[in-house]
């Protein structure tokens, strides 16, 4: 239950940071929660900002990071498109020109910096009436 919370509050915050609803585009994303392991928060954002680097390089973009503030135990929440098959591929051959482990590798290496992580895939960002809306309620 205490996941699910968190996801809706995760959604609940890509709605208020998101773009003006004409410049939206509603789409897949997967929401992610980081705690990282003991004493690898540094590194843990290091690894997050190779991933970046990466994935702007293949002509994806960088995903959304927000930082524990002050609430649950969580450290980092992520909030990055699903990609396709293509884009996968794009990512793992920028990762190699790059010198930076992407694809399965990577996600291999990212466990050395985290005690444990959560993905839910979402679809968003949208307004309380775009989802009545897309149920057919007024």
């Amino acid at each position: 239950m205490h996941t699910k919370m968190l996801t809706a509050a995760a959604a609940a915050l890509t709605c208020a940071f998101a773009t003006p609803a004409a410049a939206q585009q509603t789409g897949r994303a997967i929401v992610s929660i980081y705690h990282a392991a003991p004493g690898h928060q540094v590194e843990l954002l290091k690894w997050l900002a190779a991933q970046d680097r990466v994935t702007t390089a293949a002509g994806v973009g960088r995903a959304q990071l927000y930082v524990h503030t002050d609430g649950d135990s969580w450290d980092y929440l992520m909030i990055a498109p699903v990609t396709t098959p293509e884009q996968d591929a794009a990512i793992e051959a920028a990762g190699k020109k790059l010198g930076i482990e992407a694809g399965v590798r990577a996600s291999i290496d990212l466990r050395k910096h985290i005690a444990s992580h959560t993905d839910t895939f979402v679809r968003g960002p949208m307004s309380a009436a775009e989802i009545l809306a897309a149920l057919g309620e007024k």
